[in-house]
C-alpha cells in the first residue's frame, strides 16, 4: 500500500540459524552445558557451520567446531560478543568438523557434529508453539537486530562421544510468550543500521500490485 514500509530499513549481516540448547542442574541458576549451533545460509564471511559449545564433557575451557574459519571467526567478532562473551573468544582453537542434521521438527531434530576425534549430537523434541521474534538493532541495547522463529523444545540432550550431559531444560519466558533454555531458532536474519538512508525508486515493473 501507498507509503507502508514493505522493506525493512536496516542491512543484513548474516541470515541462517542459531539453535541453542542450554541445560541446568540448579534449576536454571547456572547453565553448566551451553551450546550456540549455527547454520549460516550467508554472511560477508561466506557460508558454514559452527558449533560453540561449553560443557565439562570437552574440557575447562570453551571449545569451537566448524567447517569454515572465517565464519566462525565472523560470528565471534560481530554476533556471539553480544550473546556470550566466553564465545567471542578469538584465542580459542577452530577444531575442523563436518556438520550433519538428521530428523524435522515435527518430532526429534539432530545435529551431528563430527571432528577427527569427537562427535557431538544436539538433540531437541516435545516442541512447544513457535513464535518469530522481531528486535530491530538498538532494542536492548544491542547494536544488532535479529529477527528469527523460536521452536522451543521441552525436551533436549546433549551427548560427547556417547557420553549424556546431566541437566534438564529450563521453562522460560521471551517477553510474555512461553519458551525452553533450548530452542531451535530457524529463519534468522541479523542486521545491523543501514550505511545511508537514501531511498531508491523501483521501476513501474518492480512495484507490488
Amino acid at each position: 500500500m501507498p507509503g507502508e514500509q514493505l522493506v525493512d530499513p536496516h542491512d543484513p549481516i548474516m541470515t541462517g540459524e542459531n539453535s541453542f540448547l542450554r541445560l541446568s542442574s540448579d534449576n536454571g541458576q547456572t547453565f553448566n552445558h551451553r551450546t550456540s549451533h549455527w547454520r549460516v545460509l550467508w554472511s560477508p564471511a561466506g557460508q558454514g557451520h559452527v558449533l560453540f559449545i561449553e560443557s565439562p564433557l570437552v574440557g575447562s575451557a570453551p571449545r569451537i567446531y566448524t567447517d569454515n574459519a572465517a565464519v566462525a571467526r565472523f560470528l565471534q567478532r560481530t554476533i556471539e560478543t553480544l550473546l556470550h562473551k566466553p564465545f567471542a573468544d578469538e584465542s580459542l582453537p577452530l577444531t575442523d568438523a563436518e556438520f550433519e542434521r538428521t530428523g524435522h521438527s515435527l518430532s526429534t531434530v539432530e545435529e551431528r557434529i563430527v571432528s577427527a576425534h569427537d562427535e557431538i549430537i544436539l538433540s531437541w523434541w516435545d516442541f512447544m508453539a513457535p513464535f518469530v521474534l522481531t528486535l530491530p538493532p538498538g532494542a536492548l541495547g544491542r547494536p544488532l537486530g535479529v529477527y528469527t522463529t523460536f521452536l522451543p523444545a521441552r525436551g533436549a540432550q546433549l551427548a560427547v562421544n556417547e557420553q549424556a550431559a546431566m541437566g534438564t531444560v529450563i521453562m522460560q519466558d521471551r517477553f510474555g510468550k512461553p519458551m525452553t533454555s533450548c530452542c531451535l531458532a530457524w529463519s534468522e536474519t541479523w542486521t545491523k543500521p543501514s550505511r545511508t538512508l537514501a531511498t531508491t525508486t523501483l521501476p513501474e515493473s518492480s512495484r507490488l500490485s
